[in-house]
């Protein structure tokens, strides 16, 4: 299956262009591929896709399966995408701002976005402390339990937001897990009135989480940052103190993609 490639410019180059195509023949393969069979199916020389194969899954944009050695598209493509796709600037503008929310309380704190009726990390500064939460770019996490969900969902358009919610499963995972809509819209409303979000531990175990949404220039809450750390350092007496730093600094990025409140 050798795949010819358009030269539109005198400028190319051979293993990027098979690069390119072997990772377009892996986003309809979801199973993964081995060596060989990538090298059969697009009559490239075996050594070459070793190499490009071997690159790629360095870099992080191929993941392998050890049993069946075959590869597959990470993550990574996806937050590459994700972040070509939102807000412009929205990651250069957030990390200084990240970066001192996490000097001042030496926590990890991560950026996020709406993916359909879940969350996705697409950046992340991570804490200071030798034992900390990390929260890599591509993980998804639930709206209904998460700090960042709550923030972005508080302050949507209710059309919007209701249609999201609706399509919410709201699993539970302990017993402090909100587990309908009707008690998940209440929680939405103490959000709105006090600018931040919590998660009291209500999917994760002994983890705590404060956020904030980010608006664009547009009104439109569509991201937010938020401090996760574990409930013996982040303890519930400072929510509110640390709410509102989160606030702060979530609003200074909000000003800086050109929102006015």
């Amino acid at each position: 299956m050798g795949k010819t490639v358009k030269k539109n410019s005198e400028y190319h180059v051979p293993n990027l262009e098979r690069a390119l195509t072997i990772l377009e023949l892996l986003s309809i393969h979801s199973e993964g591929l081995s060596i060989s069979e990538i090298s059969t199916k697009l009559n490239f020389p075996r050594n070459s896709v070793f190499r490009i194969v071997s690159t790629l899954h360095n870099h992080d944009f191929l993941k392998k399966d050890d049993d069946f050695k075959t590869f597959s598209l990470s993550l990574k493509l996806l937050t590459v995408g994700i972040k070509a796709l939102s807000e412009p600037a929205l990651v250069e503008k957030s990390l200084k701002v990240m970066r001192s929310l996490r000097d001042k309380y030496k926590e990890t704190v991560p950026l996020g976005i709406l993916k359909g009726e879940m969350g996705m990390v697409i950046e992340e500064v991570q804490g200071l402390h030798p034992f900390r939460f990390v929260l890599e770019p591509g993980r998804k996490f639930n709206l209904h339990t998460s700090a960042p969900g709550k923030a972005i969902l508080a302050f949507l358009d209710k059309n919007e937001r209701d249609k999201i919610i609706d399509k919410i499963k709201f699993e539970v995972f302990n017993k402090r897990t909100i587990d309908n809509k009707e008690k998940y819209l209440k929680a939405l409303k103490e959000v709105r009135k006090k600018g931040y979000s919590v998660d009291k531990a209500e999917e994760i175990e002994g983890m705590h989480c404060i956020g904030a949404p980010i608006f664009n220039r547009q009104g439109t809450a569509f991201a937010a940052i938020w401090i996760s750390g574990p409930s013996l350092r982040v303890h519930e007496k400072d929510f509110h103190k640390i709410g509102l730093d989160v606030k702060k600094h979530a609003d200074s990025i909000s000003l800086s993609l050109g929102y006015y409140p």
